[in-house]
């Protein structure tokens, strides 16, 4: 078992082709930008990964992918916890554990609102005692929080050591964090719009959807914004605010950001559905990337005008 799993944690997409096969060329690229671009570690067959349209074996040969493909440079957390009958959920978590990931992640809506300790101890009893979890409380299909008794229950199992935390909420997190204070579970906030109060609160990093424009911009704020307000009240809300993009068809639009980027050839999303148009349903596409990443660069130069690493 390792320690907590600290940093910036990009929540990854999942690259498909034209023709709907996934596309581990561009998988490739997109983990080496994201490494080259400051991320800790990489979340896998995650909500973002849209996990919840991969086929069993989809999400078996996905994890194993990112995990060879990263060779030990970071950690990598994997999920597919996506199944509703409980043993058909120990065989998404076993996939998981099998791809070689440094944390198995479980997601706390596919665990049962009535009895959700003694399914959670059925869950991770099936899995190897030896391998690292986390937690997500997945937004889709619906948002289940964790109460604090049930934090606290995992904390007590010393068995997790990283919570997406999907509040949304900085007095939640603030408490979690003190729940949590002196164990190895980092908290990891995923909301934007708080994400440097959290980390100013002691959040160890981030693990959200704008990280897959700009993980650099976070790692900045995790490691120097504090020495340096001034640039940080920039650099804060140029992510709260960019973070918004999710409403304009996410995860399209971040792939489309990443095909401007060279990272990948294809927009395609099995999420939204065959029919979706990314420019049918949302307007001045092109123009709300030119934006974002137009204040993106704003942010780094702010940065680079230090002189300090970003």
């Amino acid at each position: 078992m390792a320690g907590a799993i600290n940093g910036i944690v990009p929540v990854m997409l999942t690259p498909f082709t034209a023709d709907d096969r996934i596309d581990y060329d561009g998988l490739s690229r997109l983990i080496e930008w994201y490494i080259a671009n400051g991320a800790d570690a990489l979340f896998a067959v995650c909500l973002s990964s849209e996990m919840f349209f991969l086929s069993p074996q989809e999400r078996r040969e996905l994890g194993r992918f990112v995990v060879e493909a990263v060779r030990g440079r970071v950690p990598v957390l994997v999920s597919g916890h996506v199944s509703e009958d409980e043993e058909a959920q120990k065989a998404d978590l076993r996939a998981a554990a099998d791809s070689g990931a440094d944390a198995v992640v479980l997601i706390t809506n596919r665990i049962g609102e009535g009895a959700f300790l003694s399914q959670l101890d059925r869950l991770v009893q099936a899995l190897p005692s030896d391998i690292d979890l986390g937690l997500y409380e997945c937004p889709r299909p619906q948002r289940r929080l964790l109460s604090d008794a049930e934090l606290q229950y995992c904390l007590d199992m010393d068995r997790f050591v990283i919570l997406k935390d999907v509040s949304c909420d900085l007095s939640v997190v603030k408490r979690r964090l003190a729940l949590a204070k002196g164990s190895r579970l980092a908290i990891s906030n995923a909301n934007a719009a708080i994400a440097f109060d959290a980390m100013k609160a002691g959040a160890r990093g981030f693990c959200g959807i704008f990280a897959n424009f700009a993980p650099d911009l976070y790692k900045w704020l995790l490691t120097h914004g504090e020495r340096h307000p001034q640039v940080a009240a920039q650099v804060a809300p140029t992510l709260a605010v960019g973070s918004l993009c999710e409403l304009f068809g996410y995860p399209a639009l971040a792939k489309r950001y990443h095909q401007r980027l060279g990272t990948f050839a294809s927009t395609h999303t099995r999420a939204l559905g065959e029919d979706f148009d990314l420019y049918a349903r949302c307007w001045a596409v092109e123009d709300v990337l030119d934006n974002i990443e137009a204040s993106i660069e704003t942010a780094r130069a702010a940065i680079q005008s230090l002189k300090v690493p970003a």
